[in-house]
C-alpha cells in the first residue's frame, strides 16, 4: 500500500513539472488517500499488537 502512495506521489510530481494540472491533482489526491489508509492500518496493527502482548502477560 505504501508503494502505491509513493508511485502516485511521484506521478503527481512529474506531472506538475510538465504542467499537467489535472493529472497532478488527481495523482496527489490518490497518494494522499493511500497514505492515510496506510497510516490508519499501521496504527491499528500497533494497537492490536499491544493488546496481544497485554493478554499474554495475564
Amino acid at each position: 500500500m505504501l508503494y502505491w502512495s509513493v508511485v502516485f506521489f511521484l506521478v503527481a510530481v512529474i506531472a506538475a513539472l510538465f504542467g499537467f494540472g489535472g493529472i497532478a491533482a488527481a495523482s496527489a489526491s490518490i497518494a494522499k488517500v493511500l497514505f492515510f489508509v496506510f497510516a490508519i492500518a499501521f496504527v491499528i496493527s500497533i494497537v492490536l499488537q499491544l493488546a496481544k502482548k497485554a493478554d499474554n502477560k495475564l
